[in-house]
């Protein structure tokens, strides 16, 4: 069975979709719509911006999104067995597996990446990366401060944590106390899959109840639970949940593999999640 898998915030670089869009007309109409829905021509930043220019919110979420749906259009006979997205990539799973339209996909990130970004103003906060120490230790180092929260369960040794700047410097070294190989800040806005993310989840739950959801084509799990769901209400659920829990990637890997995908492929910029998928599953094929 093959799974197609969908990257997060991250993965960006400049020319990212260029190729798609020169190389084939049914992308090159995805992105100038895009273009129109969001009101500037994202497509000029992805093909030229500097990498402070795709770092902007208002950009890296779309451009993602928008490179992760088209290389999806571009395989024939799309059918896959079962779609995961990691982070902003399971909004990108959603509207390649039929769960939602294009356009309100790009309408629900965008809205995504606005929120987000004012959550992150209204208290400083960050994330950092822990390695080499098990999730279980990591978890019980985060019970002893009041807002650090593990965020994103990566792969078998890397699980990234979110919380207040100061609470998450003090963390990074209670985790090398603890054993950790690393303990790093990372260079993001904010604590995003953190209940920090409150505000955003607020904000974008009423555009989210708004958007009409579908029974997708195949199975997608979803990063909350790790678990495949096909209910359009089950689906919108999870997904109203995403912004304040954290992403359940190796879980996930674990579930796909479990039911059997042995074959994977990463639909959009970059190969993030290819590498974390082999430290999950080694036996996996791409």
């Amino acid at each position: 069975m093959k799974a197609y898998v969908f990257p997060g915030q991250g993965s960006q670089f400049t020319g990212m979709g260029r190729d798609l869009y020169e190389s084939d007309p049914k992308v090159k109409e995805l992105f100038e719509k895009a273009n129109e829905i969001l009101g500037y021509r994202i497509t000029d930043i992805m093909f030229e911006g500097s990498a402070d220019d795709l770092r902007q919110t208002k950009v890296t979420q779309p451009a993602v999104f928008l490179h992760s749906v088209a290389e999806a259009l571009t395989i024939k006979d799309f059918k896959p067995d079962m779609v995961a997205g990691h982070s902003l990539g399971e909004f990108s799973a959603l509207v390649a597996s039929g769960a939602i339209a294009f356009e309100d996909g790009l309408k629900l990130v965008y809205a995504r990446a606005m929120a987000m970004q004012r959550a992150c103003e209204m208290r400083p906060s960050t994330m950092a990366a822990v390695i080499n120490l098990p999730d279980e230790k990591v978890e019980e180092v985060c019970r002893g401060f009041k807002d650090v929260v593990p965020a994103n369960y990566n792969c078998p040794g890397q699980l990234v944590i979110s919380g207040p700047v100061d609470e998450i410097q003090e963390a990074c070294k209670a985790m090398k106390v603890a054993g950790a190989k690393r303990a790093l800040p990372l260079p993001v806005g904010g604590g995003f899959h953190s209940p920090l993310m409150e505000p955003a989840r607020q904000e974008l739950a009423e555009a989210i109840e708004k958007t009409q959801f579908h029974t997708p084509i195949c199975p997608v799990y979803q990063n909350v639970d790790a678990l495949p769901h096909t209910s359009p209400a089950e689906i919108k659920e999870n997904l109203l949940k995403q912004l304040t829990s954290p992403v359940k990637w190796t879980q996930t890997v674990m579930n796909m593999t479990k039911d059997g995908a042995t074959e994977y492929a990463e639909l959009g910029p970059g190969a993030v999640l290819e590498g974390l998928i082999k430290k999950c599953n080694p036996d996996a094929i791409f």
